[in-house]
Parts: C-alpha cells; sequence; structure tokens
C-alpha cells in the first residue's frame, strides 16, 4: 500500500473517530466516576463488614486517594500536553483496573485500603480534565458544547453507577463487583481510548512542552474560585442525607431527597447544552456560585417542608460547575496549553476535596444552619470573583 493511502486511511479513520468522539469520552467519564469517585457509596459497607472492620479506613484512604490526585494531576496535565489526551486516559483506565483488582483480592485490611488508595492515580488523569483537553485538542475555541455534552453523560456515573453496583453487588458479592468494573476498565474502557479517540494532529515541540505555564492574577483567581466551589460540593456530597435529617427531615425522606442533588446537576448540564451554550460561560459560573446559597436561604426561611431545595441547589450548581470547569479555562486563557493550565487550575480543588468532608462534619456538629451559612459565604465569595475576569488582552468579562 502506498504511503498517500496510508495517509488518506489515518485521515479516514481520525475523521471517523472524532464523530464519536464525544459520547465515547462521555460514557468513559460516566464508568470512571461510577468505579472510583462514587464507588465506595455502595460497596464500603459490604466490604467493612467481610473484613470485620468500620468504613472509617475506606473513606479515610478515600481521602488520601484525592490528595495523590492532587499530587499527580499537574503531571497528568503535563503528559496530556506532550502524548496526547488519548493516551493519557488509557494509562489512567490502566491504573482504575489494577486498583480495582487490587481491591477485588485484597486478602485483608490494609490492602483493601491499599487498593482504594491506587484510585486516586487513576482518578489524576482519568477525571473530566483529560477528556475536555481531548475535545479541545479537536476544536479548540468551539468547544464549549462537546465539553457541556461529556459533561452530561459523565454525570451518568452519579445517577447509574449507584444503582449499577448495588445490581452486581447483589449478584456477585462484593468481590465481584469490584473485579466488575475492574474488567470493564480494562477490556472496555482501555481499548477504547487507545483505539477509538482520534489522536491529536500534531504535538507540541519539546520547547514549549518544557516551558512552564506562569501563574497570573486570573489563574489565582480561577483556581481559588474552582477550589472553594468543588470544596463546597465534596462536602455537600458527603453529608446531604445526614443534613437533610438535622433540617428536619425523617432518614427516608432525607436519602430519596438527597437524590434529587443528582438529578438537577444532570439537568443543569442539559440546560448549559441546549440554552445556555450561547450566554457567556461566566454566566454559567456566577449559576454555579449562586444556587446553593439560594436553596440554603429557601431551606433556613421556610423550614423543612423547603430542605429538598438544597438538595436542587446544590445539584444544579453541581451541574454547571463542571461544565464552567472545562470551559471557562479555555474562555480565559484560550486553546493554546489548555491541557496543562487547566489541571494547574483544578490541582488546589483536590487539596480542598480532601479535606472538605471533615471540616463540614465540624461545622454540622454545630449545627446544619452553622454549616449551611458558611458553605453559603464561601459561595458568595466565590460569586465576587467571577468579576474582573477578562480573556487575555480583553475587557473584564462583567
Amino acid at each position: 500500500m502506498s504511503l498517500s493511502a496510508l495517509r488518506q486511511g489515518g485521515h479516514r479513520r481520525g475523521m471517523s473517530s472524532s464523530r464519536f468522539a464525544v459520547p465515547l469520552l462521555g460514557l468513559g467519564q460516566a464508568i470512571n466516576f461510577a468505579s472510583s469517585y462514587y464507588l465506595l457509596g455502595v460497596m464500603a459497607d459490604p466490604a467493612a463488614r467481610a473484613m470485620s472492620m468500620g468504613t472509617q479506613p475506606l473513606f479515610l484512604a478515600l481521602s488520601v486517594a484525592f490528595l495523590i490526585s492532587a499530587v499527580l494531576t499537574p503531571l497528568a496535565g503535563r503528559c496530556v500536553e506532550r502524548f496526547g489526551g488519548a493516551r493519557v486516559l488509557a494509562v489512567s483506565h490502566l491504573a482504575f483496573a489494577l486498583a480495582l483488582g487490587v481491591l477485588a483480592l485484597a486478602p485483608n485490611v490494609p490492602v483493601l485500603c491499599l487498593g482504594v488508595v491506587l484510585l486516586g492515580v487513576g482518578m489524576s488523569g482519568g477525571l473530566y480534565g483529560t477528556a475536555f483537553a481531548i475535545v479541545v485538542e479537536m476544536q479548540g475555541q468551539g468547544a464549549r458544547r462537546a465539553i457541556a455534552a461529556v459533561s452530561l453523560l459523565g454525570a451518568l456515573g452519579g445517577a447509574l453507577g449507584w444503582p449499577i453496583s448495588r445490581a452486581v453487588l447483589d449478584v456477585v458479592g462484593w468481590r465481584g463487583a469490584f473485579a466488575f468494573w475492574g474488567v470493564v476498565q480494562a477490556v472496555v474502557c482501555m481499548p477504547v481510548a487507545l483505539f477509538l479517540l482520534p489522536r491529536r494532529a500534531a504535538s507540541p515541540t519539546i520547547k514549549s512542552v518544557n516551558e512552564p505555564v506562569r501563574w497570573c492574577p486570573a489563574m489565582i483567581r480561577l483556581a481559588t474560585f474552582f477550589a472553594g466551589a468543588w470544596a463546597v460540593s465534596t462536602a455537600m456530597g458527603a453529608h446531604l442525607p445526614r443534613l437533610l435529617s438535622d433540617l428536619g427531615l425523617d432518614a427516608a425522606t432525607a436519602a430519596w431527597v438527597a437524590g434529587l442533588m443528582a438529578a438537577s446537576a444532570i439537568a443543569a448540564r442539559l440546560i448549559d447544552l441546549t440554552v445556555l451554550h450561547r450566554s457567556h460561560p461566566i454566566l454559567t459560573a456566577r449559576a454555579a456560585a449562586l444556587l446553593h446559597p439560594a436553596g440554603a436561604a429557601i431551606a433556613s426561611i421556610a423550614g423543612p417542608m423547603a430542605a429538598p431545595a438544597v438538595a436542587i441547589g446544590q445539584g444544579l450548581g453541581n451541574g454547571f460547575l463542571s461544565v464552567a470547569s472545562g470551559v471557562l479555562p479555555l474562555t480565559v486563557f484560550g486553546p493554546d496549553r489548555y491541557a496543562r493550565r487547566q489541571a494547574l487550575l483544578l490541582t488546589p480543588a483536590r487539596y480542598f476535596q480532601a479535606a472538605a468532608p471533615l471540616a463540614y462534619a465540624v461545622a454540622m456538629d454545630v449545627s446544619p444552619y452553622v454549616a449551611l451559612a458558611a458553605s453559603s459565604l464561601v459561595c458568595l465569595v466565590l460569586f465576587v470573583l467571577t468579576f474582573g475576569l477578562r480573556p487575555t488582552g480583553q475587557r473584564p468579562l462583567n
């Protein structure tokens, strides 16, 4: 076969893979979240009972996994810049598969906790950041709708991950459920990343890869915004059922109402994809910051019957935040060096996510209203931070 024929075949393959890249990336993100971020919500209790232990060591190990993710995220960004997002995503799927294999085969408590900790390696390059970078590699400045679509599909990891894990757990037990997700990562997700996702057309020069991305006031402002917003999101994800109970709902109702957060997060992504895609992304970020305080205020003023407003407000905020995390860096700084810059911007958020559940638990021990006031104050400060942001060389995004 001639060289030109090979090139034409590669070009056709690239166009074909690009056509399916967004749904493939989105479904891959759903699997990644279901088998890491949301995994212990279903698996912690049966695994802990089998090991004759409490669940606290497993959730402590999950906090360590967040810390490992924070440490490795900048490295993942550099690797995306050098090797392309598809290869980094494939390595992340492999890391998830190995960690899940350790969990499935763990003979004792230390190895079980080690498996949870190792999930942090996959998280560093496998949760949204790399997927968004692949979309930007393909579409550049016009990637907003694709980012929103990937985020929308990825949200299925929360909506469907728990039911799927529960169904598999009921059939094959907790070890089998860990093994199930590990096989999906190794046999489905990793080959998709290696062979079906598009390769970057041209790699940056070694000189540009080795040049650091320098922090500037806009980067500091954005990093602070993401750190605070994701900290509130993580704290609410860990404590929402208990918070709703403390606000006056019975345990069964609180558990049902907490489920509204996932549905609302999906709704927000769908709204951004279909209605707000032509609006400025700074509005998405401001909505993400204001919806939690709005829900908290309604619940605090109107009493227990209005407690669902907390779940709905937080869920909508989470959905808009996930889109803003991908789109705002693109809007403010452009597609150049997007992967590395976005990794740096989200690194502080990983550290805050590790500490947020414990810090919020302390506030809740004082009063649920104190906790809501504290998280609402954080969100209001973040809202103020969005004023004055500007794309390079342009006026502020007010």
